[in-house]
């Protein structure tokens, strides 16, 4: 009876608050792109940006909650996923979409968005790759490429971890991921899970 309620109120939440079912609607396109395209479009990642911070600071959840809150969130959304990105090991859209998801969401929601997509992606990245046969590879191609990034840590130099076409397991639209599990928060938040 409690979940049911705390889903009712989340039900209201979306009427009362469009903030959330915006960013619901925004990640929903991003994933329908994300599949189609491999590309998350920056009119998506940009205009979600502007809406969060422009309307934290006009319309806040609570005094300590508004436009630094929205910023704080899109900085650390943007700064986790960053390395990643520059490591050849996600795109700029992923980047970006994390961004958008910390301007609604602000830090430490942010945070747990980022853990959750963390935890969407492996999953995924399992589920696709004994779907194609190629979890040994996938496993192997993990295990180099944390090998050479510690390397390149206690070295101090950048790594190059492009893993050759016949050595990849395929390609993953990570934007389905961060969706996925930025969604499972929030409603794992409202039912009082997380």
């Amino acid at each position: 009876m409690q979940e049911f309620n705390a889903l009712l109120e989340l039900l209201a939440m979306l009427i009362k608050e469009p903030r959330t079912g915006l960013l619901a609607t925004l990640l929903v396109i991003a994933s329908i792109s994300d599949y189609r395209t491999y590309q998350i479009p920056n009119w998506l990642t940009v205009s979600g940006i502007i809406f969060g911070l422009i309307y934290s600071m006009l319309v806040p959840f609570s005094i300590s909650h508004g436009f630094l809150w929205a910023l704080g969130g899109l900085l650390v959304g943007f700064f986790i996923l960053l390395p990643l990105y520059a490591l050849g090991v996600m795109g700029a859209g992923d980047v970006k979409l994390m961004a958008m998801v910390g301007a609604f969401l602000g830090v430490t929601d942010t945070l747990h968005a980022v853990l959750f997509s963390f935890i969407a992606g492996g999953l995924a990245a399992l589920v696709f790759a004994v779907f194609n046969k190629a979890l040994l590879r996938m496993l192997v191609n993990v295990k180099s490429a944390a090998q050479l990034m510690m390397m390149s840590a206690i070295g101090g130099f950048k790594p190059d971890i492009q893993i050759e076409a016949s050595k990849s397991v395929g390609k993953l639209p990570y934007g389905i991921c961060i969706s996925l599990g930025t969604v499972a928060y929030v409603v794992a938040k409202q039912l009082g899970y997380a």
